[in-house]
């Protein structure tokens, strides 16, 4: 990129943050949780139509991301080089950092299937700690096949010996006719957790090690006491006091 292509582009970014609706949608994003275009419409304090185009712009010059749910769309920041730019304009502005308050019932909340895999809190702390362990890494810095909205993973070497030991056979998950790994966005906690094949694989290596067992008339999964103990003990995962377990 030239000096002049580079410098038009910052003044590009520049402008989109400036525009007071686009700043509040994209510092109610510091949180890190994704948000609807309904609700970023609400911060934004615009029209659903006027948050629609003001997300395709940010959305254009790469400061923001979407997630697709079902039907539903979420937008997250784009990366952490777009908070750490953000989080430096707040600091100089004296602004305080957003909160985010999931509602969801306790019991789902915590843990819980999404078809096959994991998710919740728990389920998003799984992910989280695989990311921070070097066991997943993104297949693409633009996400997959050049999608900036899609992230697949692969596993590394560390990542595959050490799921093997929890007793998921990687390479035969791999080979399954679906997507391998990938980033599901989970409804409650507005960030990824693990899903694909990997993902339902890590699933069920955990429900055999019964560290969790499931509900029998609700998605809702029940962390043992066992459970407890192990997410603690290997991965640093802390599971609430307040949350009933077997």
């Amino acid at each position: 990129m030239t000096a002049e292509l580079s410098d038009t582009r910052i003044s590009h970014i520049a402008a989109a943050i400036a525009e007071p609706a686009r700043t509040r949608m994209l510092c109610s994003l510091m949180d890190g949780h994704a948000r609807t275009s309904t609700e970023l419409a609400v911060v934004g304090e615009v029209s659903p139509s006027t948050a629609s185009a003001h997300l395709s712009k940010l959305r254009e010059l790469r400061l923001l991301r979407m997630y697709a749910q079902g039907k539903h769309r979420y937008y997250a920041l784009a990366d952490e080089h777009v908070a750490a730019a953000l989080e430096a304009l707040m600091v100089l502005a004296g602004m305080r950092m957003p909160v985010f308050a999931p509602t969801t019932p306790g019991r789902l909340q915590l843990a819980r299937t999404c078809y096959d895999h994991m998710a919740g809190t728990l389920g998003v702390a799984i992910h989280d700690h695989f990311m921070r362990a070097g066991w997943l890494q993104a297949d693409a810095p633009a996400g997959i096949h050049g999608d900036p909205d899609r992230t697949d993973y692969v596993v590394s070497a560390e990542g595959e010996a050490s799921l093997t030991a929890l007793g998921v056979d990687v390479n035969a998950t791999r080979k399954l006719r679906r997507r391998f790994a990938c980033a599901c966005l989970d409804w409650s906690m507005r960030r990824p957790h693990l899903g694909g094949a990997l993902g339902a694989a890590v699933l069920a290596a955990i429900e055999a090690r019964q560290w969790i067992s499931r509900d029998l008339d609700t998605r809702a999964l029940q962390v043992t006491r066992l459970g407890e103990r192990e997410f603690m003990t290997r991965w640093g995962i802390a599971v609430p006091d307040q949350v009933q377990r077997k």
